[in-house]
């Protein structure tokens, strides 16, 4: 199982990711706070579950990748590892605006969303739960650098559980700023977007991230140095 300090880290770059989500999001929100009397909360959550199960199912995908690789080779693991480490520190940069480029990451995804954005397209407005229980799903897979990186990260999980564990996590986090609508959405992305809050969870997942590189480091050079003595 992932342990908690990772899973710890993908719900607090969801949280901290939430001023991405409402840009990225927002439209869909709107839509979904038109229905009228409960059917407003469970669109809401429907569309969320449909959302964050996608995020999952790649997830789980993703770490499966990865596994198998691992198993293939011992050294292309640890280079996982290494990289989804590596990953991490790039991903407080991004949520503390300290650097950008993680933007570039969404390139990734186009391809796929050629085919997928014509049913998105079919299933707004939305107009029923069901509905927007399968916009969740299809929106899952929208090219998103926030995602993306989280996916990237995940490869390195061991196991398609604990990569879909990592995307569930980092999906709850999401979920705040998804789910309130109005004027708490907006003081959500406020707070998000919050200078001090932003740099201090990016000190604390950048403080996670070389808390499992030095030792990924160490292990090699020493293996290194082994072979080569």
């Amino acid at each position: 199982m992932a342990d908690s300090m990772t899973l710890s880290a993908a719900f607090l770059f969801g949280l901290m990711g939430g001023a991405h989500c409402i840009g990225m999001c927002g439209g869909i929100m709107s839509t979904l706070s038109l229905a009228s009397g409960r059917n407003v909360w469970l669109n809401l959550i429907a569309y969320n579950s449909g959302r964050i199960f996608s995020y999952s199912v790649a997830g789980a995908l993703v770490a499966l990748l990865g596994s198998l690789l691992s198993d293939q080779l011992l050294s292309i693991g640890v280079a996982l590892r290494i990289f989804a480490s590596i990953m991490l520190i790039l991903m407080a940069l991004y949520i503390a605006n300290w650097w950008k480029g993680l933007t570039q990451v969404e390139k990734l995804g186009r391809y796929l969303w050629r085919y997928l954005q014509p049913i998105a397209s079919k299933l707004m407005p939305v107009r029923t739960t069901s509905q927007a229980l399968t916009l969740g799903l299809v929106w899952g897979w929208l090219p998103c650098g926030l995602v993306y990186s989280v996916l990237i990260w995940s490869m390195s999980s061991g196991s398609s559980l604990q990569g879909a564990l990592i995307m569930l996590c980092f999906g709850l986090g999401t979920l705040p700023a998804m789910i309130l609508t109005g004027r708490l959405a907006y003081q959500m992305k406020q707070l998000s977007q919050s200078k001090l809050l932003r740099s201090l969870a990016a000190l604390i997942i950048i403080s996670f991230a070389i808390w499992q590189l030095v030792p990924l480091i160490t292990s090699t050079v020493t293996h290194t140095e082994h072979i080569h003595g």
